[in-house]
């Protein structure tokens, strides 16, 4: 038996990660493993694709690190067990089939692209074109699957980063009924910011009582434009992604779909704020109805695993006029609690205001040393004050632009 054979039958023994055989790159390995007995045409048509796949993917100088990526971020009954802490629970006969793929994933990654070719059965009679044919390298595997593959290293990174695309990725959108993954999400930290710490910190404090399965509460983040509100919600975002929470944003528009997205993580053991930004009402926006139940009393209740982070330039969400008070109804007292009563059912609201003159001009200063422009304080303060003014008042986006715009000039 040919090594390229075994390698074929041996991705198509696995079991528990069978989920691998699925992806386009290993499809077409798999075309061209089994093409070592066709005639020249076929093979060395499966082998250009193959090799095409690669060049697109970026993975021709490793390709043993794309199957073992593939393989550590596939969905499966052991890695949803393992990122919920339950890997145990497991059956002995499941943690043998885990580990008997592990090492035929291995196993695979071995196999070099001179060795499918001289497995090919007519190789000496195209060897002309055999030998020009280009070579991608195997390299190495991930580090849970070098030397082999060790459950316990497994285990642990699911238990660390999650399974699937909760591993691959951290950040989420809601988008065309389901939820697709930010390829490159705002990488803003918690340590990037001045000022708001005790606002910073209550989301904080709020944030590590939810993973640690304490008391905690559904929060809004109210205040003046530019003054860090999203920014809050994102960098705790990528401060907690190794602790298992993830962040989805739902698109206001899209909160009539809120029970679609409960159904798709109620039973994930990872933690997800869902974030809604800028939030805002008309008055009979059924969007704000579907909200209001899922904060409170509805059926479509939010999930243990979920909490609702959302901003707003205003505190009681619906845009009201003096018109809208000044009505004959006779319930009118009614409808000005009801015009309260969403912002009242998040548990927590913190709200951010715009800062004054001195909180301002030490924004700036602390961004001009960070990006090391060295300016007397007093002429840096009327410059600053001079493009505050432009831009219709003081906020930490304000002053952001302003150190921005002396890194250009």
């Amino acid at each position: 038996m040919t090594k390229t054979y075994k390698t074929l039958l041996l991705l198509n023994s696995l079991t528990i990660y069978r989920g691998i055989l699925d992806r386009g790159v290993i499809k077409s390995y798999m075309d061209l493993l089994s093409g070592i007995n066709l005639p020249p045409e076929d093979f060395l048509s499966a082998y250009g694709s193959f090799y095409k796949l690669l060049t697109e993917r970026d993975i021709t100088d490793n390709l043993a690190r794309y199957i073992t990526e593939a393989t550590l971020f596939d969905e499966n009954s052991f890695s949803i067990s393992a990122a919920g802490g339950k890997a145990d629970e497991l059956s002995e006969t499941v943690l043998e089939s885990v580990k008997k793929d592990c090492e035929t994933i291995y196993n695979i990654t071995q196999l070099c692209a001179e060795d499918i070719i001289n497995d090919y059965k007519y190789s000496s009679d195209i060897e002309d074109i055999t030998a020009s044919l280009p070579r991608w390298k195997t390299g190495e595997p991930v580090d849970e699957f070098k030397n082999g593959a060790d459950i316990n290293k497994l285990i642990a990174f699911y238990k660390n980063n999650g399974f699937g695309i909760y591993a691959r990725y951290k950040a989420f959108i809601w988008r065309d009924g389901g939820i697709k993954p930010v390829g490159h999400p705002d990488k803003i930290a918690v340590s990037s910011f001045i000022g708001y710490e005790r606002q910073r910190n209550r989301v904080i404090e709020n944030t590590k009582a939810f993973l640690d399965g304490k008391t905690c509460n559904n929060c809004l983040l109210y205040g003046d434009m530019g003054t860090g509100k999203s920014s809050t919600v994102k960098a705790i975002g990528n401060e907690f992604r190794n602790k298992g929470l993830r962040i989805v944003e739902m698109p206001k528009e899209r909160l009539m779909e809120f029970p679609l997205l409960i159904e798709k993580i109620a039973a994930n053991p990872m933690k997800f704020i869902i974030f809604v930004d800028d939030l805002s009402f008309q008055h009979q926006d059924k969007n704000y109805t579907s909200l209001k139940a899922v904060l409170e009393g509805g059926l479509a209740a939010k999930p243990d695993n979920a909490l609702i982070y959302a901003t707003s330039n205003r505190r009681h969400l619906i845009k009201e006029s003096w018109a809208d008070r000044d009505t004959d109804d006779i319930n009118r007292r009614d409808n000005m609690q009801e015009t309260l009563s969403l912002s009242d059912r998040f548990g927590l609201s913190v709200y951010y205001g715009n800062p004054d003159k001195y909180e301002f001009l030490n924004i700036v200063y602390s961004l001009a040393e960070k990006a090391g422009i060295d300016m007397d304080k007093d002429e840096l303060s009327i410059l600053a004050e001079r493009f505050a003014l432009t831009k219709g008042g003081r906020s930490p986006r304000c002053a952001k632009q302003f150190v921005e715009s002396l890194g250009q000039s």
